[in-house]
C-alpha cells in the first residue's frame, strides 16, 4: 500500500471517528411510546402527582427515566411522564410498536401516511392515517409551565414524524437509493481527487519554501542571528504547512463524509448533525472572535504605546551611543544596556497592562498556565537571569568596551561585542571566543587600551637575561628592538624596567604603544616586536637564555665597570667609566652554568 493511499486512509478514518464523536447515535435509541386511543387520559408528570381529565388528584406517581421515540435514527419525541400507569420506557416501546404497525398497513394499502393531532384530555394524541401512535404531555415537556408549550411542542413532533415517514417511504424507494448511490460515487471521486491536489499542492509549497529560505540564507550568510536559527525556521515552516495540509484533509473528509450522509434517508440524521456540530463550532469560534476583539483592540493600543515609547527610548540612547548627548550618570559605555534594560521594563509593564484584556485572560486554564510558565522560568532560568545580572554588572562596571584588546584568564584579543549573557572577543589566532559574563565578572580583566587614545593598545614583552650581561646594555637593544618595530609609537617613548632580581637571572620587561600603523591584530604586532628583539641580540652576541647554576662558578658572575656600556649602550658625554681592578677568584668549587 503506498504512502498516498495510508495517508488517505488515515484521513477517512479521523473523519469517521469525528463523526462518531458527533453524531445523534450517541444519544438513547428510541423507544416509542403510545398511549391507547381512550377519550379520557390520566397524566402523570414527573414531579409526582397524579391528575385526572377532570383534574383531580388520584395518587402519587413514580417518577421515572426519560425515554426516546426515533424511526430510522430520526428523534420523533422524548417522553418523561407516566400516563394511564406506563412509565415512560413503556410508553416509548408502545409507540413504537403503533407506528410500526401503521407504516405496515399504510405500505400495504398504499395510503399516503397522513399524520395528524389532536387536543385528549389535556394532552395531544397523535395519528397516521386515523390510527392513534402516541400521546404528548405535559409533563413530557422539559422547563417551567409544561402546558403552555404544549402546542408548540406538539407542532415540532408533528413536523418531525412527517420528515420520518417520508424518510421511511424514500429507504423502500429503489429509484431514490440509485440516485443516491450515485451522487455517493461521484462525490468520493471529487473528494478523492481534491485530496490528492492538496497534497500535490503541499509537496510543491514545501519545495517553494526551502528554495526561498535558503536563498534568504545565502543573501544574509554574514549575520549570525539568520546562521544560528535558519534551520529552526525552516523545520518551523515544514511542521506548519504539514499541520495547515492535514487540517484541510480533514475538513475536507468531514464535509464529503456529511454530504454522503445526507444523501441517504437512514444516515441523513447523522449528516444533518455532523453539519450541525461544525456549524457550532465555527459559530463559537466567531462568536470567541467577536467578542475578543474590544479586548484585543484595547491590548493592542497598549503594545502601540509601548512601542512609541520604545521608540523614544532608542532615539534618544542612540544619541548617547553617538556621542551628541551626555548625562552625569549616562556615557558611551552605558547608554547600550541602559536602552535595553528601558525597554524590556516597558515591555514588562505594556505586557502586565494588557493581560486582562487578552482573550482568555479570566479562564482558570490560562491563568494555570501562566503559574507553570512562572514556576518553569523561576526554577529553570536561574542561571540566565544569573547572566543577565552578570551583563549588567559588566557594562555598567566599565571593565572594558568593544574594540578594545584585554585578556580575561587565559584569553586575550580584542572585545568585539559585550552582550546581555556573553561578551565575544576575537583571539589573534583566527578564533572567537565567547565568555559567560558571569565568568568576566568574577576573574580580573586586563586591558591594553584604556590607558591609550584612539583605539591604540600597549605592547609589552619580558626576557631574562643572566647577571653577566650589563643591565645597560640589555635596556639599549630592547629599546632598538622597538624602535625597529613598524607600528610602535614613537611619543610617548618606549621604555624598559627590570621586573625581578630572581636567584640567576634579571627579568627586563619592554613597554610602548602602538600607533595607526600597528596591525589591527595585537599578536601580529607583539610578533614583529619579538622577531626584533631575537635579531638585535643576536647581533650583539647576547644569548636570551636564563642561566640556572648546580654549583658555584670560578668566577664571579658581574659586570665590570668597563664594561658598562657596551653597545650598543652608549655613556653619557660627562661620564667615562675608569677602569676596575680585576676581581680576586673567590674560593670555593669550579662553578659550572647551565
Amino acid at each position: 500500500m503506498s504512502g498516498r493511499l495510508r495517508r488517505l486512509l488515515l484521513a477517512l478514518g479521523c473523519a469517521a471517528a469525528l463523526l462518531l464523536s458527533a453524531g445523534p447515535w450517541t444519544a438513547a435509541t428510541a423507544q416509542p411510546m403510545e398511549m391507547p386511543a381512550g377519550g379520557a387520559a390520566v397524566v402523570a408528570p414527573a414531579g409526582g402527582a397524579t391528575a385526572t381529565d377532570g383534574g383531580e388528584a388520584t395518587g402519587p406517581g413514580a417518577a421515572a427515566a426519560a425515554a426516546t421515540l426515533s424511526l430510522n435514527n430520526r428523534r420523533i419525541a422524548t417522553f418523561r411522564a407516566t400516563l394511564l400507569g406506563d412509565t415512560p420506557q413503556e410508553r416509548a416501546e408502545l409507540a413504537r410498536l403503533a407506528v410500526v404497525a401503521a407504516l405496515d398497513k399504510a405500505i400495504a394499502k398504499r395510503s399516503p401516511m397522513v399524520v395528524t393531532r389532536s387536543a385528549v384530555g389535556g394532552a395531544v394524541r397523535f395519528e397516521i392515517d386515523g390510527a392513534t401512535v402516541f400521546f404528548l404531555a405535559p409533563g413530557d415537556l422539559a422547563g417551567p409551565r409544561p402546558a403552555s408549550l404544549l402546542e408548540p411542542s406538539a407542532q415540532e413532533v408533528q413536523r418531525r414524524l412527517e420528515l420520518a415517514l417520508r424518510e421511511h417511504r424514500e429507504m423502500t424507494d429503489p429509484r431514490q437509493l440509485g440516485i443516491a448511490a450515485g451522487y455517493a460515487v461521484a462525490a468520493s471521486v471529487v473528494a478523492f481527487l481534491l485530496l490528492r491536489l492538496l497534497f500535490a499542492l503541499r509537496r510543491r509549497v514545501l519545495l517553494r519554501l526551502s528554495a526561498d529560505l535558503h536563498s534568504w540564507q545565502e543573501r544574509n550568510r554574514d549575520k549570525g542571528l539568520v546562521t544560528t536559527y535558519a534551520t529552526h525556521v525552516r523545520s518551523g515552516a515544514k511542521l506548519g504547512t504539514h499541520v495547515l495540509t492535514w487540517a484541510l484533509a480533514l475538513l475536507l473528509v468531514d464535509l464529503w463524509a456529511t454530504f454522503v450522509l445526507r444523501l441517504f434517508a437512514y444516515t441523513r440524521p447523522w449528516g444533518e448533525a455532523s453539519t450541525q456540530w461544525l456549524l457550532d463550532m465555527l459559530q463559537r469560534f466567531a462568536l470567541g472572535i467577536a467578542g475578543a476583539v474590544p479586548g484585543l483592540l484595547t491590548a493592542a493600543l497598549i503594545f502601540v504605546l509601548a512601542r512609541m515609547a520604545n521608540r523614544a527610548n532608542d532615539l534618544f540612547m542612540y544619541r548617547v551611543e553617538r556621542g551628541e548627548f551626555t548625562m552625569g550618570w549616562l556615557d558611551l559605555d552605558t547608554a547600550g544596556p541602559t536602552r535595553r534594560l528601558v525597554n524590556f521594563v516597558i515591555w514588562l509593564f505594556a505586557l502586565a497592562i494588557a493581560y486582562p484584556y487578552l482573550p482568555g485572560a479570566g479562564s482558570e486554564s490560562f491563568k494555570g498556565l501562566t503559574v507553570l510558565a512562572g514556576l518553569m522560568l523561576s526554577i529553570g532560568a536561574s542561571s540566565i537571569v544569573g547572566q543577565a545580572m552578570s551583563g549588567m554588572s559588566v557594562a555598567y562596571s566599565r571593565s572594558l568596551r568593544p574594540g578594545e584588546y584585554v585578556k580575561v584568564g587565559d584569553t586575550e584579543g580584542t572585545v568585539t561585542s559585550v552582550g546581555t549573557f556573553a561578551t565575544k572577543i576575537h583571539t589573534g589566532m583566527g578564533e572567537e571566543v565567547s565568555l559567560p559574563n558571569s565568568l568576566i565578572a568574577a576573574t580580573p580583566v586586563s586591558n591594553f587600551s584604556r590607558l591609550v587614545q584612539d583605539g591604540r593598545f600597549v605592547l609589552h614583552t619580558a626576557v631574562t637575561i643572566g647577571y653577566s650581561t650589563p643591565w645597560r646594555q640589555v635596556h639599549a637593544m630592547l629599546l632598538e628592538a622597538a624602535r625597529r618595530t613598524p607600528g610602535v609609537a614613537a611619543e610617548p617613548a618606549p621604555y624598559v624596567v627590570q621586573t625581578a632580581l630572581s636567584d640567576f637571572y634579571v627579568e627586563y620587561r619592554v613597554c610602548a604603544q602602538s600607533t595607526r600603523l600597528a596591525p589591527q591584530r595585537r599578536a601580529e604586532a607583539m610578533n614583529n616586536l619579538h622577531a626584533n628583539i631575537q635579531d638585535v641580540f643576536n647581533t650583539n652576541g647576547v644569548q636570551i637564555m636564563s642561566p640556572h647554576y648546580f654549583m658555584d662558578p670560578p668566577e664571579p658572575q658581574v659586570v665590570p665597570e668597563s664594561a658598562w656600556f657596551t653597545a650598543p649602550a652608549q655613556a653619557p658625554s660627562s661620564q667615562t667609566p675608569d677602569p676596575a681592578p680585576a676581581p680576586a677568584p673567590s674560593p670555593g668549587t669550579p662553578g659550572e652554568r647551565g
